[in-house]
């Protein structure tokens, strides 16, 4: 071969590197993490973040993507705080061949300055078990998906079940029903459902917010002593609800009369306060804790290739198969969109279709390896939830155990109030009502 002839096929190969790496980029689905492994937050934020990261990594190991799209992300620590949130999703939500996919914020406050550029830019934002409650109504709230629960659903079914304990709602009449609540966004979302309720059946709701991060509630729980309030309802995160537990022992308030939300009820909020969490209860969003099938592939196509993010025992705990579900829901409405709209990189709009025709049947759920840790999920445009259903869990001191049989929030009370909440919030922005179609 002459130089000449070298340099010109020499000249090829590169040329051929050059369009060969961009090509493969171009089959790819860029996700955007906004995680909390730094502050406050961090040991609930941290397992939820593996779960995450567990599952996309196990997608592309033993299935080689979905549909031969591969996944790429990439993490962005916002701390728990909105600003910070909002810096991240700006940051990556341009980000792959056809920009961002979906966002899982975990934070009901970013969620929140979210909901109004999610439109702009059409990107779903996925908020499984939190965020605005009436955001399931999917004609005003097009881009959000508060999937497998709202706060108005976890209030109602805790209120379902101690009615049930105590022989019925009727029997509710004059008792005292307590919040202890994080003084967010999210601590206020269960509030108009409990005033509504109270108004219904003639029960006094007691209002207890607590300041961020919530590691001081002495004044809180002094008052409660004094209220005597026959239950207690804690919506708290991170530190604020092993706090809650200490303070309870502490004045001798009864932990089997507390019901935690599904975030007040993982085992980051328990193990801090030792054998003074027995009795403690919360709601569960559908699961509860433990390993099931699909931990048999994130063994071999993950952890033994020490490609885990997480300690191996630590795969069963609430926080992280939490993340695994999050994780399995965004990558099965990309899978649905593309069964639409062609197996190659899903836009911002097509994944929102894809959401918002989520049908997960008994059968795929099975399929994807979570058989008995959820329920059928079926999204449309009038129901962004798609279920909300959930159980009542109880700490033993070393495990949480599932003590109830499943409830079903009553719609005969939450659907006027998603209808009249939207109904305001669309005056209010100027949102023209209706169905998106791709």
């Amino acid at each position: 071969m002459t130089i000449r002839n070298f340099g010109v096929a020499l000249a090829g190969v590169l040329l051929g590197s050059a369009l060969a790496a961009p090509a493969l980029a171009q089959n790819e689905q860029f996700i955007p993490m906004l995680v909390y492994r730094s502050g406050a937050y961090a040991p609930n934020g941290v397992p939820f973040a593996n779960g995450l990261g567990d599952y996309f990594r196990l997608i592309n190991e033993r299935d080689g993507g979905i549909n031969g799209v591969k996944l790429t992300y990439e993490e962005c620590d916002t701390g728990y705080a909105t600003d910070r949130g909002v810096e991240c999703y700006e940051r990556l939500k341009g980000k792959g061949p056809t920009g961002a996919s979906f966002i899982i914020p975990l934070s009901t406050g970013i969620t929140f300055a979210l909901t109004e550029k999610a439109p702009i830019d059409k990107i779903s934002i996925i908020t499984m078990g939190y965020g605005r409650s009436e955001s399931r109504d999917g004609s005003v709230f097009q881009w959000n998906f508060p999937l497998l629960g709202t706060y108005w659903t976890a209030a109602d079914i805790i209120l379902q079940h101690i009615a049930k304990q105590e022989g019925g709602f009727d029997k509710l009449k004059g008792k005292k029903i307590a919040l202890v609540y994080h003084d967010s966004p999210y601590g206020k979302e269960p509030i108009a459902l409990l005033q509504k309720r109270a108004q219904m059946h003639g029960f006094e709701a007691l209002l207890y917010p607590v300041t961020h991060p919530g590691v001081e509630q002495k004044a809180t729980w002094l008052q409660i002593r004094q209220n005597r309030p026959d239950y207690v309802l804690l919506w708290g995160w991170g530190v604020m609800n092993s706090t809650a537990i200490k303070e309870a022992v502490a004045v001798g308030y009864p932990r089997d009369k507390m019901y935690g939300v599904w975030w007040s009820g993982a085992e980051p909020d328990v193990r801090p306060a030792e054998d003074g969490a027995k009795g403690y209860h919360s709601v569960t969003l559908q699961h509860t804790s433990g390993q099931f099938k699909l931990h048999e592939d994130l063994k071999k196509f993950v952890y033994d290739k020490g490609q885990g993010l997480a300690k191996w025992e630590e795969t069963g705990e609430i926080l992280y198969v939490r993340g695994l579900i999050n994780a399995m829901l965004g990558i099965e409405g990309v899978r649905t969109a593309q069964e639409k709209f062609g197996k190659k990189p899903m836009t911002g709009e097509q994944v929102r279709w894809g959401l918002e025709n989520l049908n997960l049947t008994e059968d795929r759920i099975k399929q994807l390896g979570f058989e008995g840790v959820l329920k059928p999920v079926k999204v449309s445009c009038a129901d962004h939830e798609g279920a909300r259903t959930g159980r009542i869990q109880t700490w033993d001191g070393k495990n949480w155990s599932i003590t109830s049989d499943w409830y079903t929030s009553d719609d005969s009370v939450i659907l006027p109030m998603v209808k009249d909440a939207a109904a305001k919030y669309a005056a209010e922005k100027k949102i023209q009502v209706g169905c998106l179609m791709n």
